[in-house]
């Protein structure tokens, strides 16, 4: 059997709530779980990250595997509940082309 450290949908359309659940590999995402170890909110400002590190480090050392959501949210909780700072967009072409004039202007003067 295949164990999980995943991410649980909960809460209305457009209104996430998560559960960080452990669970088998093979149930669906909301489904049959074997136990809750923790909560994460994205919509409050800053974000809610609730785990029971303990429990977590159980389940790891018994085999069971974590997402890459719920490992980035482990690091998260360990570094002192600062989030990774946001990824850049990547500029459109015609942005970086505006950029590169307001450069080259810049430069010329």
């Amino acid at each position: 059997m295949a164990v999980k450290i995943r991410l649980a949908r909960h809460g209305a359309k457009k209104r996430p709530y998560y559960r960080v659940v452990v669970a088998d590999g093979r149930m669906p995402r909301d489904g049959r779980l074997i136990e809750q170890v923790g909560r994460y909110n994205p919509l409050t400002d800053p974000k809610t990250i609730d785990l029971d590190l303990e429990k977590i480090d159980a389940w790891v050392a018994k085999g069971a595997q974590p997402s890459n959501a719920v490992s980035h949210l482990i690091d998260i909780a360990r570094g002192g509940g600062k989030p990774a700072p946001e990824k850049k967009g990547k500029k459109s072409k015609k942005q970086a082309a505006k950029d590169a004039a307001a450069a080259a202007a810049k430069d010329a003067e």
